[in-house]
């Protein structure tokens, strides 16, 4: 669905308070898809107008997140605080054609308000006492807001994308501030001044902004009433993002900013990708969309109602997919700069096909990938240590000796003479391969041992199982 300018344009818009939240990335992606899918723009806005909250350092994060999971914006980022002049224009506009109004009530008698509210329980809302009150009775000198005069009779409904037809009745939103008392506008005036001028189409964003519609169309509308071109957005409501448990997804529930899932879950910016966008969206059974298909398929009606709940087992399990899809060479890069080891990349990459089978994390890649550049003698977990006994130390002197004769170094060669080795040993295959990933690796788990042998090379595997073997077997 487009404006009548026919050509949809989304925004993003988010507050540098700290890092690229989790639900505010699916927010970015849906808005992205949205205009991607409808041949339209997307446009981003850093909300930066709480300059106590607001740092570089947050920006930096939020704009590195974005580039990282690969959402490019059309335009410059607009800066929130560098058009707070257009903002209070905007207010004076509306207070000059009676649609706001200047309200001097002190801090000490809205406080008294709010205690009288909450005694009789009632709604704590603004009262409207400076609403219709002669500017002739303002005290002299006294500084004052400026209050938008939202309408009191009737109802407001919004058909909303997602959450379908809504309606508030109009008493129930007070005439809030558009302008402190310092002269500096508010998030809700700005919020509005800045989606028009920017041509925003559609609102998509968390379904906790939803009463900020309610609030915000008056506006919309008065401007219109002023100066015509102020149409009404079209908005799209998607619900939060829970955790496991349903309640809020809140730290307790693990990492929240994306960083954390880039650098200390190792996941692959194209699995959050996929699985944010199937976190509240669907298309049938389909889990696994890339980029270009969900460009072509998204659109809102596949969005659901209800608050969709995050599930760590299943984006790791995503994430091994697109790690066994990935380019190794590009995984190589990406584990070689983790391991320090960047001069290795040509090693890594011939290590990938074998090393990502079974990862579902950047972390276990590297991790899997640490027994090539291990040095003699290795360092050896307890589980591995616990293998090289006396019988394992007789059977690796053994095995060295076989394949120091070996020449033909290469998987299959090695399977076949350690095969024959252990038929005339009568042992089973295990038996040898159990010692032998100890000591050539350090560890209990690796791909398999004839891939190991040769990602190591003739000299360094022989070197290593000699370092365990028995020294008088050896001979």
């Amino acid at each position: 669905m487009a404006s009548n300018s026919g050509t949809v344009v989304t925004r993003f818009a988010p507050s540098p308070t700290g890092f690229l939240h989790i639900g505010g990335a699916r927010t970015a992606l849906f808005n992205w898809l949205f205009a991607r899918h409808h041949g339209g723009k997307a446009l981003l806005r850093i909300e930066d107008t709480d300059h106590k909250r607001s740092t570089q350092e947050a920006i930096d994060a939020i704009l590195e997140g974005l580039d990282w999971l690969g959402l490019d914006y059309d335009d410059a980022p607009v800066f929130q605080s560098k058009q707070a002049q257009r903002h209070a224009d905007i207010a004076h506009i509306l207070l000059e054609n009676g649609y706001a109004y200047r309200c001097y009530a002190t801090t000490e008698e809205l406080e008294e308000m709010r205690a009288q509210q909450r005694a009789a329980k009632q709604p704590l809302r603004y009262d409207g006492r400076w609403r219709d009150r002669d500017p002739s009775q303002a005290p002299a000198d006294v500084p004052f807001t400026v209050r938008l005069k939202t309408p009191q009779d009737g109802e407001t409904t919004i058909s909303d994308l997602v959450q379908g037809s809504v309606t508030v009745r109009n008493q129930e939103i007070d005439d809030y501030i558009l302008l402190r008392a310092d002269g500096t506008p508010t998030y809700m005036l700005a919020v509005v001044v800045d989606d028009h001028d920017m041509g925003v189409t559609h609102i998509i964003r968390g379904d906790d902004h939803l009463n900020n519609a309610f609030r915000q169309l008056p506006i919309y509308r008065a401007m219109n009433a002023i100066e015509g071109g102020w149409e009404d957005p079209i908005y799209a409501h998607i619900p939060l993002i829970h955790g496991s448990d349903g309640a809020k997804l809140s730290k307790r529930h693990g990492a929240l900013g994306v960083e954390a899932y880039r650098d200390e879950m190792g996941i692959l910016p194209e699995a959050l990708f996929n699985y944010l966008l199937r976190l509240g969206w669907g298309h049938g059974d389909r889990e696994e969309i890339s980029r270009d298909e969900a460009i072509e398929l998204f659109d809102l009606n596949g969005v659901g109602k209800s608050p969709s709940r995050f599930d760590l087992k299943k984006l790791q399990n995503l994430n091994g997919h697109y790690i066994r899809e990935a380019d190794d060479a590009r995984l190589a890069g990406l584990v070689a700069e983790t391991l320090g080891q960047t001069g290795q990349i040509d090693l890594l990459t011939k290590a990938m096909p074998v090393l990502k089978t079974r990862a579902r994390s950047m972390n276990e890649l590297a991790e899997g990938a640490a027994f090539l550049f291990k040095t003699r003698p290795l360092e050896m977990t307890d589980k591995a240590a616990g293998l090289i006994d006396d019988d394992a130390r007789q059977l690796l002197a053994q095995i060295s000796a076989r394949l120091t004769q070996e020449n033909d170094w290469t998987t299959e060669a090695l399977e076949a003479n350690l095969k024959e080795m252990a038929e005339g040993l009568e042992l089973g295959l295990g038996k040898l391969a159990q010692p032998m990933r100890a000591a050539l690796t350090g560890t209990t788990t690796s791909p398999g041992i004839f891939d190991v042998l040769v990602l190591l090379g003739r000299e360094e595997a022989i070197a290593r199982i000699d370092a365990q073997a028995a020294p008088s077997a050896q001979g």
